[in-house]
C-alpha cells in the first residue's frame, strides 16, 4: 500500500521540489502547464524506496520520506507516445486488447474501451485467451449467443428449476468473458493500465510469444523491461490512472 499519511506541508515541499527539476527538463509552456496538472493528480508517487525495482531507476527522479518520486517529463514524453501509437492502430481498424483488474482502473478502462469498442480484461485473464484463441473465442461466441437469447426470452420456455441453472451458467460466464465480446480476432497491441505487472504476467509472456506489443503503466516496484512502451506512474490510484487514460483518449480523439 502507498504512504497516504503525508501532511499537506510535507506534499507541498515535495511538490515544489519535483516542479523545480521537472521544469528544467521541459521548454514549452504547455508542456510545463501538463506536469503541474500531473503532480495535482499524484502521478509522481511511486511506492516506498524499500519496494523499488532496481531497473525502474532510471525513471524516479528523485526521493523523499521513503516514497519514490517520479520523473514526469518522462511520464509526459510516454503518454504522448502511447497515444500516437493507439491513434495509428486506430487510424488502420486494428484492434486493442485492455486489461485492467484492480477497481481503481475499473472506470477508466470501460470508459476507454466503449468509446473505441476495444475488448477488455477486468476480473482475470484466461490463460490462453490469446495464445489459444480459437478455443477461447468459441467459448465467447456462446457466451454472446446466450446472452441474446435470454434477451429475447428464448430460455422461457425452460422449467423455472432449468432456468435457474441457466442464469448462473450466463451469470459465470459474464465474470470470465465480459469484455471480451469484441475480441473476435487477435489484438494487435495490450494495454496494461493498472497494478503490478506480476498480477498480469500470464497476458504479458503470452503477448510476447506472440509479438503483440504491450504498453503499460508501471510504477517504481515493476520491471519496465517486461513490456514494450513504458509510461511511469502511479498506477495504483484511481485519481492517476483516470488522467492517463482521459489524456490519451483526448489526444488521439
Amino acid at each position: 500500500m502507498k504512504d497516504t499519511s503525508k501532511s499537506k506541508t510535507q506534499l507541498t515541499v515535495v511538490e515544489e521540489e519535483v516542479k523545480e527539476k521537472e521544469i528544467e527538463a521541459i521548454a514549452s509552456a504547455a508542456d510545463i502547464e501538463s506536469i503541474k496538472e500531473m503532480m495535482k493528480a499524484g502521478l509522481m508517487y511511486g511506492h516506498k524506496t524499500n519496494r523499488t525495482e532496481p531497473k525502474f531507476k532510471s525513471y524516479i527522479s528523485l526521493s523523499r520520506n521513503n516514497i519514490e518520486i517520479i520523473d514526469l517529463s518522462q511520464t509526459l514524453l510516454a503518454i504522448n507516445e502511447a497515444a500516437e501509437f493507439l491513434k495509428k492502430i486506430i487510424s488502420e481498424n486494428k484492434m486493442v486488447l485492455l486489461v485492467a483488474t484492480q477497481s481503481a482502473a475499473q472506470e477508466a478502462i470501460e470508459k476507454f474501451a466503449k468509446k473505441f469498442n476495444f475488448p477488455y480484461v477486468k476480473n482475470r485473464w484466461l490463460g490462453g485467451l490469446i495464445t489459444n484463441f480459437k478455443v477461447l473465442s468459441t467459448r465467447i461466441e456462446k457466451f454472446k449467443k446466450n446472452q441474446i437469447d435470454m434477451e429475447k426470452g428464448e430460455f422461457d420456455k425452460y422449467t423455472k428449476k432449468e432456468r435457474v441453472v441457466i442464469n448462473k451458467n450466463i451469470a459465470r460466464m459474464r465474470i470470465l468473458f465480459g469484455g471480451l465480446e469484441n475480441l473476435t480476432k487477435l489484438p494487435d497491441a495490450l494495454l496494461i493500465i493498472d497494478s503490478s505487472l506480476k498480477n498480469h504476467k500470464t497476458a504479458i509472456r503470452e503477448a510476447r510469444q506472440l509479438n503483440i506489443p504491450v504498453i503499460g503503466i508501471i510504477d517504481s516496484d515493476d520491471n519496465p523491461e517486461f513490456v514494450d512502451m513504458v509510461i511511469p506512474a502511479n498506477d495504483h490510484a484511481k485519481m492517476s490512472i483516470d488522467f492517463i487514460i482521459d489524456k490519451i483518449m483526448e489526444k488521439i480523439s
